[in-house]
C-alpha cells in the first residue's frame, strides 16, 4: 500500500471546506424534472430525520416538504408547470417559502 503525503494537517485544516446542503431558494429558478432523492440524518439530540434533496448542476439543494405540497397544489390548477422560483422567509423554526409558478 502506498501512502502519499498531500500535505500536513494544517494545510489540510486551512483548505478543509465542510460539505453542505444548499437550500432550493437559492435559486432562480428549478425545473420540475430536476431528479429528486431523499436522505437521512440525526438532529443534535439523537433524532434521526429526512429530507429531499435535488441535484441541480453537480449541486445538492434541500427541498423542504411544504415546498412539495405547493409545488402538487399548484400542478392541480396548472398541470403542465415547469418551472418555480421558491422564495425563502425567516430562518429557524421560523422559515416559510412561497412557490411561484414561472412556466
Amino acid at each position: 500500500m502506498e501512502v502519499i503525503n498531500i500535505a500536513n494537517l494544517r494545510e489540510a485544516a486551512k483548505a478543509y471546506v465542510p460539505a453542505q446542503t444548499k437550500n432550493i431558494a437559492e435559486l432562480e429558478a428549478v425545473s420540475l424534472d430536476a431528479p429528486i432523492t431523499e436522505k437521512s440524518g440525526i438532529s443534535k439530540d439523537g433524532t434521526p430525520f429526512s429530507f429531499h434533496v435535488a441535484t441541480i448542476l453537480g449541486e445538492e439543494y434541500r427541498v423542504p416538504s411544504s415546498v412539495l405540497n405547493d409545488i402538487k397544489t399548484i400542478m392541480t390548477a396548472k398541470p403542465t408547470l415547469k418551472t418555480v422560483r421558491v422564495i425563502k422567509k425567516g430562518q429557524g423554526m421560523n422559515t416559510s417559502y412561497t412557490v411561484i409558478p414561472i412556466e
